[in-house]
């Protein structure tokens, strides 16, 4: 059982003086982010998926223990959805065995626009490498029902339980792993606002029963505008901790 917290991301302009010293360059900012937290879910990757090269180099540079959590390409997701997703479950897995002990999870975040399609799920999830562990992020209403949360224990892939305007929050665990997006508490726009700290209490509970149960649980704040998802994560770190 382990919990790991961080952010969607480890590089912003606007996260000079919060996260990092003012004028640290780019290439030093992961070094300021990997000395305060133990995982990053990794977003660039859905515009560009990174070269073979890359991920050796994050192995290299990311210290025992670090995981790193990365977000499928949209070519497969969006571009594709799932479909005939052969090629690129082959170049995703050199990838990520380049990660040796340092992978996590992959995230496969579909379209809002793509609706329920067991076949394509079933498909996809049958065909990708068991040593990757893998969490889905539905965003189109019709995916939440037994059938697929049932669909996903069979394959041993996490269901991305989601914290953001307009998306259900539904607390489900289909793997021996919890993976939590938390996009912003504002009702009205993704990606905004800060949590509260009786917002954070809460999700530190649900965090600890889901690891007492022996769960391991990796949870990422997206709201990074103004360093809010760097203080968020410092604060849910602090809660569980105490």
């Amino acid at each position: 059982m382990g919990v790991w917290v961080g952010t969607s991301g480890w590089s912003y302009e606007h996260w000079d003086g919060v996260l990092y010293p003012h004028g640290t360059s780019r290439w030093d900012r992961l070094g300021h982010y990997v000395a305060e937290f133990p995982t990053v879910e990794l977003n660039a990757s859905f515009y560009r998926w990174p070269r073979v090269a890359g991920f050796a180099s994050w192995r290299r540079r990311l210290p025992p223990g670090f995981r790193l959590s990365v977000k499928a390409p949209r070519g497969l997701t969006h571009a594709k959805r799932l479909f005939a997703p052969e090629a690129w479950i082959d170049r995703i897995a050199r990838c990520w065995h380049e990660l040796g002990d340092k992978r996590a999870v992959l995230l496969v975040q579909l379209p809002p626009h793509l609706a329920r399609d067991d076949a394509r799920l079933d498909y996809f999830l049958g065909r990708l490498p068991d040593w990757i562990d893998v969490a889905v992020e539905f965003r189109h209403e019709s995916w939440h029902t037994e059938e697929v949360f049932r669909l996903l224990e069979r394959h041993g892939t996490a269901y991305c339980v989601m914290s953001g305007a307009g998306l259900p929050c539904v607390l489900r665990v289909t793997a021996p792993r919890a993976y939590v997006r938390l996009h912003g508490p504002d009702p009205h726009h993704l990606y905004g606002g800060s949590y509260s700290d009786d917002d954070l209490r809460w999700w530190a509970d649900r965090i600890r029963e889901w690891a007492d149960a022996g769960v391991d649980v990796y949870a990422y704040f997206n709201n990074d505008g103004g360093g809010n998802a760097v203080r968020n994560a410092r604060t849910l770190n602090a809660l569980i901790r105490g």
